[in-house]
């Protein structure tokens, strides 16, 4: 990937396990560290191991706040709803524990994720130690950021002090400049996240998918797919709503605040087509991905760019979307995926349902998702963008 080694070190807010800014981070450390001359440190407030870094700091926060629902973090507070006192005792945590960090590690560059209260400390550091950074949004944070000013101006003067500050997508990109202005544009880039085209093959056997079938008991027939985090924000409720009228099997993995909420749902409409599956670990997931003829992800909320989706056409699925956030970045109407309307179970099912009954163009479908995530969301790729911002800054 490159000539010159570099130490990287990642600022985090959350566990590294749990959505999809984790794997994002996940998988960027993993592609840098493929040279061995990059060694890559990380700070965050997680105290379980982390494969492939090469040092680890803890932010002895117990109870890390959230933007939106996570996995795992079900019982932490939003942003908007910690206090003022809160905020200050993470932000000392947060810059007590950097400079422990570059003390220790010793970093080229500083790459933080998230624009909240972990950049504060980064363009803390760098006023202090000189250290420069690069800032990510994964786009909760903005959201987050307009719906709570709080957050706005030391947010703002954490972009000011970044080398560089990279967007996940385009739509993601507007809604910065709409937040904090123009004066940033030249500092902006779009840098989606990817998924590992090696772990994704472009099929698997006849035998493995019936393996599959039988070992989570999925009945014969074809197979609706969502993944992702079972939070409002993703629609799902809306998918479950449609299932009355989908000619298939719904299969919905994942786990969060709303699990409970779709059970009583499915059990109360009396829905017999729709399976609950729960957490499944991701290296299972990426097996299960390929039973799925039709994947639907009906968000309601701008979802800033879904690795899910990524995921899902990297098994060569189908897709029904909403034009949401930064999915379009990723799905073209009528060429790799259909899209409907927010919030609405029938267009979801029609559109489902034709999709189911033409087996030919799901395929092209599918063929034409795996060449969009070869030519534009492999994390070589992306590691290799950031490498040369992490040189320039």
């Amino acid at each position: 990937m490159q000539k010159k080694g570099m130490r990287i070190l990642i600022l985090y807010d959350f566990p590294i396990r749990g959505g999809g800014s984790g794997y994002y981070v996940k998988y960027l450390i993993k592609r840098l560290k493929e040279s061995r001359k990059n060694k890559v440190g990380i700070v965050l407030p997680d105290i379980n191991k982390i494969d492939d870094v090469d040092a680890i700091y803890t932010v002895p926060i117990e109870s890390p706040p959230v933007f939106i629902g996570r996995p795992g973090l079900e019982k932490s507070k939003r942003y908007s709803e910690i206090s003022a006192q809160t905020i200050a005792d993470h932000y000392a945590k947060y810059i007590q524990t950097t400079i422990k960090a570059v003390g220790d590690f010793k970093p080229d560059v500083i790459h933080v994720h998230h624009m909240g209260i972990n950049a504060w400390a980064a363009r803390f550091v760098k006023a202090t130690l000189g250290i420069p950074y690069i800032a990510t949004s994964h786009g909760s944070c903005l959201a987050n950021i307009m719906n709570d000013r709080r957050y706005y101006l030391l947010s703002k003067d954490s972009m000011r002090g970044a080398s560089y500050i990279t967007l996940v997508s385009g739509d993601s990109r507007e809604k910065f400049v709409k937040l904090f202005g123009t004066e940033f544009n030249r500092k902006l880039r779009t840098i989606p996240g990817g998924v590992a085209v090696s772990l994704f093959p472009k099929q698997i056997s006849q035998k493995e998918k019936l393996e599959l079938r039988k070992k989570y008991h999925f009945p014969d027939g074809p197979l609706v797919f969502f993944t992702g985090r079972l939070i409002s924000e993703k629609g799902v409720d809306y998918l479950i709503k449609a299932a009355q009228k989908i000619k298939a099997n719904i299969v919905i993995v994942g786990d969060g605040s709303m699990k409970s909420s779709y059970q009583e749902m499915i059990k109360k409409m009396d829905i017999h087509n729709v399976t609950l599956l729960g957490y499944v670990e991701h290296e299972k997931l990426i097996r299960m991905y390929y039973l799925a003829d039709v994947y639907v992800a009906p968000s309601i909320w701008d979802d800033p760019m879904p690795l899910t989706i990524i995921e899902a056409m990297a098994s060569q699925s189908a897709l029904v979307v909403t034009k949401k956030g930064g999915i379009p970045l990723a799905v073209k109407n009528n060429y790799n995926g259909l899209f409907v309307r927010t919030r609405n179970a029938s267009d979801i099912a029609e559109k489902v349902n034709y999709l189911l009954s033409q087996p030919e163009l799901r395929r092209k479908m599918g063929e034409r998702s795996r060449k969009i995530v070869e030519n534009k969301f492999t994390w070589t790729k992306i590691a290799t963008r950031f490498y040369n911002l992490y040189t320039k800054a």
